[in-house]
């Protein structure tokens, strides 16, 4: 069992602690409510921000914060550290990796991760981005396969340690890509004089028409533009269609030595035994009402990623990002607290991406800009946004010492083994 305390207030029970499961707890009204969170990390993650611990220029430590830090004050909330496994809408329990536990209302915040689209070739040769463990194994096996192209002196054989290609051309695809890009144009060739840094090939594949398909038309040209001048093969209208090794085979022929495929092609949701089929849609997001309820149930709840809730101005839904998943947790919270059933209403706030320094593209409601102004922008809201004052002030002094001295200093392998191998 999970040990959890019995009260005489209605449990509230959170599965994840990602942007919506953690804004929602600390909203929640501890007069009335018990607030157990579970969720198999034990610490919330700062997901915006792992692309940047992949490519050296953060620790893990500077965008993760304890759960139990975060709410050491509050008397009345529990966390358990735990898989979910299945959910009984009947019984009204959750069944853990570590136990059982009942409800009076249930949140799924769970989020969502990586979509390899059923391939297990994919998912078995390619590196997703969605966790600290995956930006940390990025990390590691990037510099190791770098120590092994200088002993390397086969050229076709070296491509494929120095090359790497990204998958997508989203928000973390330009991000990963604009990173790389840096390391090469700036640390490569202080740190590797035995490697030609010319050799090291930045491809990025878009199946789409466009970068940043969810952003303006201004912004995808933008970012073209960024990642073309800093060396980065921008290329759109076809798909990876096979990985084996080191090699990677697009839809229209051409093969890319890399032993390296970053895969940010998109995202799915877990599906959670016990709940019914017809609550999932496409991606396995599941169907809620204007209340953020699943169909025909008024105790369960779904906010963020794994949330659909469709309307006549987001007919598929809205977006899967971060301010969807706080808006979503704030209004939820107001109704719990106050027993009320307002329903949610989006507020765009606006999208941005980054691509390097001084490179950002920021989207308004009516406004759109791009350049070193919007590079400020990015790092501001990004910093606020960070959770504790610590990690705050930790990442604010990685940036401007990276951006003073070129130079970002957390390239160090941290373990041997790597998924290649």
């Amino acid at each position: 069992m999970l040990q959890i305390p019995e009260t005489h207030k209605k449990r509230v029970v959170i599965l994840g602690a990602g942007f919506g499961g953690l804004s929602v707890a600390k909203k929640l009204d501890q007069n009335k409510h018990q607030i157990v969170i579970i969720d198999r990390n034990n610490y919330h993650q700062f997901q915006p921000l792992f692309y940047q611990v992949a490519m050296a220029g953060l620790e893990p430590s500077s965008i993760s914060f304890p759960l139990r830090k975060a709410f050491q004050n509050k008397k009345d909330v529990v966390i358990r550290v735990a898989e979910v496994i299945s959910v009984d809408p009947i019984q009204k329990k959750v069944e853990t990796s570590e136990g059982e536990c009942t409800y009076d209302v249930l949140i799924l915040a769970l989020g969502a991760t990586t979509n390899f689209y059923g391939n297990e070739q994919f998912a078995k040769h390619t590196y997703g981005l969605k966790s600290i463990s995956e930006a940390l194994q990025l990390r590691n096996d990037l510099f190791k396969d770098l120590e092994s192209a200088i002993l390397e002196r086969d050229y076709e054989k070296r491509q494929g340690y120095v090359d790497i290609t990204i998958v997508g051309g989203g928000a973390t695809g330009v991000e990963v890509a604009g990173a790389l890009a840096e390391l090469k144009n700036y640390i490569f060739p202080k740190d590797y004089t035995e490697l030609d840094y010319k050799e090291v090939d930045i491809y990025l594949i878009q199946s789409g028409d466009k970068l940043l398909q969810g952003m303006s038309e201004k912004s995808s040209v933008a970012a073209e533009e960024f990642l073309t001048k800093m060396g980065v093969h921008v290329i759109k209208n076809t798909k990876v269609v096979e990985v084996v090794g080191d090699e990677v085979t697009l839809g229209t022929g051409q093969k890319i030595k890399s032993r390296k495929v970053v895969w940010a092609a998109g995202i799915t949701c877990v599906k959670i035994a016990g709940l019914p089929d017809q609550v999932y849609t496409s991606g396995n997001r599941i169907k809620v009402n204007d209340q953020l309820q699943i169909i025909d149930n008024k105790d369960i709840y779904v906010i963020g990623d794994q949330a659909l809730l469709q309307n006549e101005v987001f007919p598929k839904g809205h977006p899967q990002v971060a301010q969807v998943a706080i808006q979503m947790a704030n209004q939820l919270s107001k109704n719990l607290n106050q027993a009320a059933s307002k329903p949610f209403v989006y507020k765009d706030r606006g999208s941005m991406a980054t691509i390097g320094r001084n490179k950002a593209m920021v989207d308004l409601p009516h406004f759109h800009f791009h350049g070193f102004f919007a590079w400020l922008v990015w790092l501001v809201v990004h910093l606020f946004a960070l959770i504790g004052a610590k990690n705050k002030i930790f990442v604010f002094i990685n940036w401007v010492w990276n951006y003073f001295t070129f130079d970002q200093s957390l390239r160090i392998i941290l373990k041997a083994d790597t998924k290649n191998q």
